[in-house]
């Protein structure tokens, strides 16, 4: 791996020190940025433009720096970074930039004809100040793609960063204090301490990205001062493969998308299901699926990087049956190399025969192991999704439109993605969040701008003529008949 310095595209200084993670610290970062949105600064659209363009530029000039956090901390390749990374942002900046001012244009409403003469429109207003703390999964993208959304919503914002991936905070701690307004972003930095201390502040709006369990400790902090939360978690995605799908184009897409980023992705395939004939006919091309996309040994492959830490390097190790493994595992298979500690890397491994009480199938894997379970067709596949929390994505490989909407109907999840895999969640115009265990709220384009503001409704009603007079009391004479008539 790379070890090119971090400091390669340093300006030549930053727009003030880093605060020093304290209680007091962190309550003087809120209060300032509090007193930065009551000034009003942040709410005009060219405002708002103009900080999406400050963050669109940080990314091309920190490029390098950010580039070489990824690898260190996720062995993450540069077009690896550049697709899954710096071009998901850079895509959500410039489609956020196009649409922003139709986005915030008012919406005309009617008050219906009892009301008449009377108008009304809903305007979208700033929430306030706003909470993000990100994932170490994917680090950069994940941290940037909501900011994106509050800064076009025309809120301030605290970001902070995974310190699971200490390589990529410190870099985009860089980025924020260099190249944003301090009055529109600032940057917190630090483990479980300062977390604590940032959830005791009050807060417009908090964004958390992770596992469900730090979710309910962010939505228990979040409730002490009623403040709404996007939690983006995530949960088992399943996958099915029906009969008679072309195979060969099914295994590429299902190896890219649970292999990416090493597994560590929320919406990976979690396991797959399919009848044992399908399962027989499909895992030929998964292992030359992985072959083509990887190479003989994956350990030499650019594209494929490595778990974030021992630890869990360790928690996925101990989910893998090698006797269940038929391709990768921990002792490695057809020449390529097994899993390896010291360097966190772990290979691309495809568990069979897998009992739904297996310890792979007790949480979400998170790594690169793909558990495949034979079902007797889409009704038990049907029934097994069901019967588990709802997951943040499922998947369905089908040519049969009548299974496609059975799944839609029949089957809960944040979303549904039907003959490929990952890529939905990229795209700038497709909302992005779960439902149930794996989430609330979404984001990503007019979504995301649509998650942090609120949508007022402002009602207009001229003084002359004054046919509110019609309900006022005292409930007499004809006004008393016509009205029970009108509302009865």
């Amino acid at each position: 791996m790379s070890t090119a310095s971090h400091d390669s595209t340093a300006p030549d200084s930053e727009r003030g020190p880093a605060p020093d993670g304290s209680r007091a610290a962190i309550a003087d970062e809120t209060a300032a940025l509090r007193d930065a949105f009551e000034s009003g600064r942040t709410r005009s659209i060219r405002a708002r433009l103009d900080q999406l363009d400050a963050l669109r530029r940080a990314l091309r000039s920190e490029r390098r720096r950010l580039t070489s956090a990824l690898e260190q901390d996720l062995g993450k390749g540069r077009i690896d970074s550049a697709i899954t990374e710096l071009g998901v942002v850079t895509q959500e900046i410039a489609h956020t930039s196009r649409h922003l001012r139709s986005w915030l244009a008012p919406e005309k409403l009617t008050l219906g004809a009892m009301l008449a003469p009377s108008g009304g429109r809903l305007i979208r207003e700033p929430l306030g100040l706003t909470l993000i703390i990100a994932p170490w999964n994917y680090p950069l993208n994940l941290t940037l793609s909501p900011l994106v959304a509050a800064i076009a919503g025309g809120n301030t914002v605290i970001v902070k960063p995974s310190e699971v991936a200490p390589a990529t905070s410190a870099a985009l701690a860089h980025l924020i204090r260099t190249h944003l307004d301090p009055d529109w972003v600032r940057v917190v930095e630090g483990a479980v301490e300062e977390t604590t201390a940032l959830l005791e502040q009050r807060f417009d709006l908090i964004f958390y990205t992770g596992n469900g369990t730090v979710g309910r400790i962010v939505a228990r902090a979040a409730a002490e001062h009623l403040t709404p939360t996007i939690l983006e978690l995530g949960g088992k995605s399943p996958l099915f493969v029906d009969q008679g799908v072309d195979l060969e184009r099914a295994a590429r897409r299902i190896v890219w998308g649970k292999f990416s980023n090493t597994g560590q992705t929320c919406v990976a395939p979690d396991y797959l299901m399919a009848t044992a004939k399908t399962v027989e006919e499909l895992l030929p091309h998964l292992r030359r699926a992985v072959r083509e996309l990887y190479g003989p040994d994956p350990r030499r492959c650019e594209a494929y990087g490595r778990m974030i830490n021992d630890k869990h390097f360790d928690r996925v190790v101990g989910l893998i049956d090698d006797d269940q493994v038929v391709l990768g595992g921990t002792r490695g298979s057809a020449g390529a190399s097994g899993a390896d500690r010291a360097s966190r890397y772990l290979p691309p491994t495809i568990m069979t025969g897998v009992d739904w009480t297996d310890p792979v199938m007790a949480e979400e894997v998170f790594g690169p192991v793909l558990p495949i379970l034979t079902v007797g067709g889409p009704d038990e596949a049907i029934a097994r999704i069901r019967e588990r929390d709802k997951p943040l994505t499922a998947y369905v490989f089908t040519e049969d439109r009548d299974l496609e909407r059975r799944f839609a109907a029949e089957t809960s999840s944040g979303s549904l993605a039907v003959n490929l895999t990952l890529a939905h969640v990229g795209s700038p115009t497709m909302p992005f969040g779960g439902v149930g265990a794996s989430g609330m709220g979404a984001y990503h384009g007019r979504a995301g701008l649509q998650a942090f503001t609120h949508a007022k409704p402002v009602v207009h009603k001229p003084l002359r003529p004054d046919t509110l007079r019609l309900v006022y009391p005292p409930y007499r004479g004809l006004r008393r008949g016509l009205l029970s008539r009108l509302f009865r």
